[in-house]
C-alpha cells in the first residue's frame, strides 16, 4: 500500500507540472459512435490530462472513510425525469471503491440531470479500502440487491449501469445473465471492461501465483482477491459466463476501450459480439481522440470518456468530444 500511495503522489506531482489550458482537439461522433478526431480550437479544454493522478488523490481521500459516496451520488430521494428515465448505477472496479473510481464522473452525470447511485461491493473484510475483491458471482448478487433498492426508491423499471474494469465487464454481465438483471437493466456501459478476461501480457500464471501469496498475506486487510483470479483468461467463471455468447436480449452494451490498457490484455478482449435481441457499441478511444493514451486506471477519470458515457446514455443528444492530450498510458 505504501508503494501504491507513493506512486500516486508522484503521478499527482507530474500532473501539476504538466496540466495546462489551451485549445484542444474536437471529435465528431458518427452514427456508429466511432469517429476520428477533427482538430478544432476549444478554449478551456486541458491540453494534458492525467486521470491516474486524480484517481490517486481520491484514493488517499477515501482512506479514512472507504465507504463514503462520491459527490452527486446516492440521493435516494431523486426521481428520474422524462428526459433521463433510467437511474445510473456506477459500478467500481477491482481494488477500487465508489469514491476513488467515481468522484469525477458522478457529479458530471448529476449535473446532466441523472439520478446517480454508486455502490461499494465485493469486500472480504468490512470497510476495506480496496473493494471488489470477492468472488464475481457473490458480487453480482450484491449488485442485484442494490439495483432492486434503487428501483424501489426511484420507481424506475430499469436502470443504466456504468462500470469500470470488473464493474463494467464480467461482474454485471454475470448479473444480467444469471441473476435476472436483463429484465431490470436498459444499458451496460463498460469503461475498460474486463470482458473475456486478461492475459496480463502473457504473465497470467505468474500473476495467479503472486495473487495466491499476496492474498494470503493481505487477508487480514481484505486484500485477498478471488475476483482477480476470476478475471484471468480460462477461469471457470469466464467459461461459464460466455458459454452461450456475450450478451442478453433486450440490453444495449457500450464498451469504451483504450488500446493502451495495461491491465486487461489484449485490449481487443474487451469487445463484445451482439447476440439475438441485443445491441453492442464497441468504441476504441483512440479512434475518437488519437492523442488520448489513457490507460486502464486513468480512463474512469478522463473527460473524453465522460463525454462518451454521456453520449451512450443519451445518444439522441450526443455532443462532440473535446479531445485532451493524455500522453501517459496509466
Amino acid at each position: 500500500m505504501r508503494r501504491f500511495l507513493k506512486a500516486a503522489a508522484t503521478t499527482l506531482a507530474t500532473a501539476a507540472c504538466l496540466t495546462a489550458t489551451v485549445p484542444a482537439a474536437f471529435a465528431a461522433a458518427s452514427t456508429q459512435r466511432h469517429a476520428a478526431a477533427a482538430p478544432t480550437a476549444r478554449p478551456g479544454t486541458p491540453l494534458i490530462d492525467l486521470g491516474a493522478a486524480k484517481f490517486g488523490l481520491a484514493l488517499v481521500a477515501s482512506a479514512t472513510d472507504p465507504d463514503r459516496s462520491p459527490a452527486g451520488a446516492n440521493d435516494f430521494t431523486c426521481k428520474p425525469t422524462a428526459a433521463h428515465p433510467y437511474p445510473v448505477v456506477l459500478v467500481h472496479g477491482t481494488f477500487e471503491n465508489a469514491y476513488d473510481n467515481w468522484s469525477g464522473l458522478a457529479p458530471v452525470l448529476k449535473n446532466a440531470g441523472y439520478c446517480v447511485f454508486a455502490l461499494n461491493y465485493g469486500e472480504t473484510k468490512p470497510h476495506a479500502l480496496m473493494k471488489a475483491v470477492g468472488p464475481v458471482p457473490d458480487s453480482a448478487r450484491q449488485l442485484a440487491a442494490y439495483v432492486d433498492t434503487v428501483r424501489a426508491a426511484t420507481g424506475a423499471a430499469k436502470v443504466d449501469l456504468v462500470g469500470h474494469s470488473q464493474g463494467g465487464g464480467l461482474m454485471p454481465q454475470w448479473y444480467l445473465r444469471f441473476d435476472g438483471g436483463a429484465k431490470k437493466v436498459h444499458q451496460l456501459v463498460g469503461i475498460n471492461p474486463s470482458s473475456h478476461g486478461t492475459t496480463l501480457f502473457g504473465l497470467v500464471h505468474v500473476a495467479d501465483a503472486v495473487l495466491d501469496v499476496a492474498g494470503h498475506a493481505g487477508k487480514p486487510l481484505g486484500l485477498d482477491s478471488p475476483a482477480a483470479k476470476d478475471q484471468t483468461i480460462g477461469s471457470p467463471v469466464l467459461q461459464q459466463l460466455y458459454a452461450k455468447g456475450d450478451t442478453e436480449p433486450g440490453v444495449t452494451y457500450t464498451n469504451i476501450i483504450t488500446k493502451t490498457d495495461e491491465v486487461v490484455t489484449p485490449y481487443n478482449n474487451q469487445y463484445l459480439t451482439a447476440g439475438p435481441g441485443s445491441t453492442v457499441h464497441n468504441i476504441l478511444l483512440q479512434n475518437v481522440c488519437p492523442l488520448d493514451l489513457s490507460g486502464h486506471l486513468g480512463s474512469s477519470w478522463d473527460p473524453d470518456v465522460y463525454q462518451l458515457v454521456l453520449n451512450a446514455l443519451a445518444p439522441a443528444h450526443a455532443e462532440p468530444v473535446r479531445c485532451a492530450l493524455v500522453p501517459v498510458p496509466v
